[in-house]
């Protein structure tokens, strides 16, 4: 199947782009920090695909992005010092690793016990997030070890026809990725330094 890639501001865009996470496939889109490549994060098979596109270890867990803090109870136990970061930095880019929500599964994990999550502050993308109705498991959309993508160029050059539908919203502000922190632990540790400044 050949990557087709469409206006994320074209009239359908983002329906379409629902239909195909939905049905298994993988997306690629802008979001706050770099291009994300994202599947339903409860599609084993779909995370699968996902990890293949980029050369990906599959024992490499991945973020996933929800759409509002009200959906991080269903995902994470949400500790007070997690939930205080959530309010200040969300929307945006700051990744936020918790334990694992009891009940909770998905192959984006790779069997681990925690969950990096994010709410992105990108109106299409949280849209999307909702249309679907499931947390999606995004990576940058790059082949694992390149260059974080910040067009959809950049994208298509990487992974081509690995990935089913590439939205195109224009270039990303930065190449910088996400901040990631780990609430797990006390006191925090952060894992990445990114784009939040924390």
């Amino acid at each position: 199947m050949s990557m087709r890639t469409v206006l994320i501001d074209a009239p359908g865009a983002l329906d379409e782009a629902a239909r195909v996470l939905r049905s298994g496939g993988i997306v690629a889109f802008p979001t706050d920090t770099v291009y994300g490549l994202a599947a339903v994060a409860t599609d084993a098979a779909a995370c699968a695909k996902l990890w293949t596109a980029k050369g990906r270890p599959s024992e490499r867990a991945i973020p996933l992005f929800i759409p509002s803090l009200d959906a991080l109870n269903a995902v994470a136990v949400v500790n007070d010092v997690g939930r205080k970061l959530a309010q200040r930095y969300w929307p945006g880019p700051l990744t936020i690793v918790f334990d694992k929500a009891q009940g909770f599964e998905s192959a984006a994990l790779a069997g681990g016990q925690t969950v990096a999550v994010r709410v992105p502050d990108h109106p299409a993308v949280l849209a999307l997030v909702r249309l679907v109705g499931a947390a999606l498991a995004v990576t940058s959309a790059n082949k694992s070890g390149g260059p974080n993508p910040r067009t959809a160029a950049e994208v298509e050059s990487q992974l081509g026809d690995a990935i089913d539908l590439l939205l195109d919203g224009g270039p990303c502000a930065s190449d910088i990725p996400s901040t990631i922190v780990d609430v797990t632990v006390d006191p925090p540790a952060v894992l990445r330094e990114g784009a939040a400044r924390l």
